[in-house]
């Protein structure tokens, strides 16, 4: 990720928005040395990654059962 200050991000506003949208690109900016933002593109956590993420893994069919051995083993406190 590239490092850019406030002064040169505000100058170059619209470059910086262009690389994002067309190159991918991820920029931090930084004020007096200080890293206080991130501009980078948004599509990381769309809906049709997590649908990708979820058809390659898919479900466990061991987990329910090791769910429900783990909640058997939970007690309840009963607060007053």
């Amino acid at each position: 990720m590239s490092e850019v200050t406030a002064t040169e991000a505000a100058r170059k506003f619209a470059d910086l928005l262009d690389a994002v949208e067309h190159h991918h690109q991820r920029y931090t900016v930084t004020r007096r040395g200080k890293a206080i933002a991130h501009i980078e593109p948004i599509t990381r956590g769309r809906g049709a990654d997590t649908k990708a993420l979820l058809e390659r893994h898919r479900p466990d069919s061991e987990w329910v059962a090791d769910l429900e051995s783990v909640h058997g083993l939970l007690e309840v406190e009963t607060r007053s």
